[in-house]
C-alpha cells in the first residue's frame, strides 16, 4: 500500500516536472496527457477499532459546541485521499462508493484539476468571485462554450448558471411560469394591475400555477424545490408549502424481464395519473411545469423505463406543460450517457434540463422560449462561480481523452453482473439489484438491514449510503473500474456471509 497519498508539495511538484520535461510541455493539461497515474493506494486500510475513530469522534465532539454535527459521519483528510480513495483523520482508507453523495467527477486530488487551480491563468478566476449577472469576466463567453455548452443535451441551446442544485431547480421553476404566462397573455407586457398585484402576493400579477412533481423524488431543500422534494418526511416537516400536484412513480417488480406485463400495466398507471391531475389543477392550478428525475435518487433508486419517459415527454407536450428533467444526480456520465435523459431517445428534448454536483457547479441548459424578456427575472449575485468552470474544463478534457462515459457503461455493467450473482447467493438477503452505468442499487429486507450493512461496510472500508427506506446506493467517480468494483463486490459479499 502506498505510504502517502498526497499529491501536494514538492513531491508532486517533481513528478509533474518530470513528465513535462519528458513530453516537452511548457504547460501542463490533460489535452496533451491522457493519464497521470494518481498514487491510489492498493486498497482499503481500517487501522482504528471502531469507525468512525477517536479522532473523529473528537472533532465531531468539538463541532457539536457549534451546531447540531448529527449528520456527520467521518472527518476527513483530503490532503491524503487520491483517486477513488478517501482517508479520515485516523488513517483509515476507504474505497468511496459514494463520493459526496455522487459529486465527484475525477475522485479526489485528480492531478489535472490541481494543475489546473496552480496555473497561473487561472488565477484570477479563483481570487475574483464577479456578480455575473452584471459584471461577468472577460473570458466568460469563452469558458461557457469550452465548458458547459461543450456537453449540453442535443437540442438545448442555451444555458443559466447557478450555484446549486436546489437553486438550479428553483429557478427552473421560475423560467417554467414565465413561459407559461407569457403565453396567456399572447406575448403582451403585464399589465399595471399585474405589476401592482404581485407586490402584495396577490392575483393575477402572483399567478396560481403550480409544477408537478412524483412521490418518492428529491429536487432540493429550498423552500420551493421542497414543495416537489418527497423522499423523506424529515425534508419537509415543519414547513409551509404550495398545493401542488403529486403524481404516482411507477413501482416496478424485480427482475424485468419477469415482469415486464404488470410493469408496463404500472407504466400506463401512473401516466393516466400525471394526466389527471394535469387536468383537475387546470381549473384551480393550472400545471405550468413538471419536474422529474431519471432515476429517483435520493427516493430509493426508483427506476421507470425509456418507453414510459418518451409517454411522458409526450404527454407534456400535449398538455402545454414544460417538461423539465432533473439531473443533478444522474447528468455528468455515471449511467454511461453524458446525461441519463439520452437513454430515452426523445423525439423531443426536455424543455429544461438542471444540472449541479458531478458538473462542479449549478444550472439548467433550456429551449430558447423559455428565456426570459426580461432582465433580473432570474438572477442572483453570484449566478454562479467561474472557478468553477475553470475545473469543469479539464474534467471535460479528462472524460473524453480517456472515455470515461464509456467506461461507466462497461464498469457499470461488470458491477450490476456482479451484484446480480451475490443476489442470486445471498437467500434473500439483498434483491432488486438495479443500475445505469455505475448509478445502481439494491435492496435489503428493511431499513435496519440495510444501515447494518452500511456500518459492516466501513468497518471493512468501503465507504457507502443508503437512499429511500431500504436501498443501498452506489454513486462512483467517472474513474472507477473493474478492480475498483471487485473490491467493493468481494467486501459486499463477505458482509452478507459474515453479519447476516
Amino acid at each position: 500500500m502506498a505510504a502517502s497519498f498526497a499529491l501536494s508539495g514538492p513531491k508532486y511538484a517533481s513528478m509533474i516536472a518530470k513528465c513535462k520535461s519528458a513530453i516537452g510541455l511548457r504547460s501542463w493539461s490533460m489535452s496533451s496527457v491522457r493519464h497521470l497515474s494518481t498514487g491510489e493506494p492498493d486498497g482499503p486500510k481500517i487501522v482504528t477499532q471502531d469507525i468512525p475513530g477517536p479522532k473523529s469522534n473528537q472533532l465531531k465532539t468539538e463541532l457539536g459546541n457549534l451546531q447540531n454535527p448529527s449528520t456527520v459521519q467521518l472527518f476527513i483528510d483530503y490532503a491524503k485521499s487520491t483517486g477513488n480513495y478517501l482517508c479520515d483523520v485516523d488513517g483509515n482508507v476507504f474505497l468511496d462508493v459514494y463520493n459526496q453523495i455522487s459529486s465527484m467527477p475525477l475522485g479526489y486530488n485528480h492531478p489535472s484539476l490541481i494543475a489546473a487551480v496552480r496555473d497561473p491563468a487561472n488565477m484570477d478566476a479563483f481570487v475574483n468571485r464577479p456578480a455575473l449577472g452584471v459584471l461577468p469576466p472577460s473570458d466568460f463567453v469563452a469558458r461557457l462554450n469550452s465548458s458547459l455548452m461543450s456537453i449540453a443535451p442535443p437540442g438545448l441551446k442555451e444555458i443559466q448558471t447557478m450555484a446549486c442544485g436546489s437553486c438550479s431547480n428553483e429557478n427552473a421553476f421560475k423560467a417554467v411560469c414565465f413561459w407559461y404566462k407569457n403565453k396567456e397573455r399572447g406575448g403582451s407586457p403585464p399589465t399595471e394591475q399585474d405589476l401592482r398585484s404581485c407586490m402584495v402576493n396577490e392575483a393575477p400579477g402572483a399567478s396560481n400555477l403550480s409544477i408537478l412533481s412524483f412521490m418518492g423524488g428529491f429536487h432540493g431543500r429550498t423552500f420551493g424545490a421542497l414543495a416537489t422534494t418527497h423522499s423523506k418526511p424529515i425534508h419537509k416537516l415543519d414547513v409551509p408549502s404550495f398545493n401542488w400536484p403529486i403524481a404516482d412513480f411507477p413501482k416496478y417488480r424485480y427482475p424485468l424481464e419477469d415482469n415486464a406485463r404488470e410493469n408496463k400495466a404500472e407504466d400506463e398507471r401512473s401516466l393516466a395519473h400525471v394526466e389527471d391531475l394535469i387536468e383537475t389543477f387546470r381549473r384551480k392550478r393550472p400545471v405550468a411545469g413538471l419536474i422529474v428525475e431519471p432515476i429517483q435518487a435520493e427516493g430509493g433508486d426508483n427506476h421507470a423505463s425509456d418507453d414510459y419517459f418518451r409517454k411522458l415527454r409526450k404527454l407534456c407536450l400535449d398538455k402545454g406543460v414544460a417538461f423539465i428533467c432533473d439531473e443533478v444526480q444522474t447528468g455528468g456520465g455515471p449511467t454511461g450517457k453524458f446525461w441519463a435523459h439520452e437513454h430515452w431517445n426523445l423525439e423531443v428534448p426536455p424543455d429544461v434540463v438542471t444540472f449541479s454536483k458531478k458538473m462542479l457547479t449549478g444550472g439548467y441548459f433550456y429551449r430558447d422560449e423559455f428565456r426570459p424578456k426580461e432582465g433580473y427575472r432570474v438572477f442572483n449575485t453570484w449566478l454562479g462561480d467561474p472557478s468553477k468552470m475553470v475545473l469543469l474544463q479539464e474534467v471535460i478534457k479528462v472524460v473524453k481523452a480517456q472515455g470515461l462515459v464509456k467506461g461507466m457503461e462497461v464498469t457499470g455493467g461488470h458491477l450490476v453482473k456482479g451484484l446480480e450473482k451475490i443476489e442470486k447467493e445471498s437467500k434473500g438477503k439483498i434483491r432488486n439489484v438495479r443500475g445505469r452505468g455505475t448509478f445502481a442499487a439494491m435492496d435489503f429486507v428493511d431499513a435496519s438491514a440495510r444501515d447494518k450493512a452500511v456500518k459492516a461496510l466501513h468497518k471493512k472500508g468501503i465507504h457507502c449510503g443508503g437512499s429511500g427506506y431500504k436501498t443501498l446506493r452506489i454513486r462512483t467517480a467517472l474513474i472507477f473500474e473493474n478492480k475498483h468494483a471487485d473490491i467493493f463486490l468481494d467486501n459486499l459479499s463477505q458482509v452478507l456471509n459474515e453479519d447476516f
